[in-house]
């Protein structure tokens, strides 16, 4: 997985690629990370960790 999978979209076609992602971790029982400075992206995920200078702050 990259960083920032939905970077250089819209809102529309971030949220699709979401629930495609939200999608294949039901289907196939697994998490997925993912990087993003998106908020709006990160509040539809189950968990959210936040780092701050490579240390986990939350």
């Amino acid at each position: 997985m990259g960083d920032e999978p939905t970077g250089n979209l819209d809102k529309k076609n971030s949220d699709l690629v979401f629930d495609i992602f939200k999608k294949l971790t039901l289907e196939h029982n697994q998490n997925m990370l993912i990087v993003t400075h998106d908020n709006h992206f990160a509040k539809r995920s189950n968990r959210i960790i936040t780092m701050e200078d490579g240390e986990i702050i939350s």
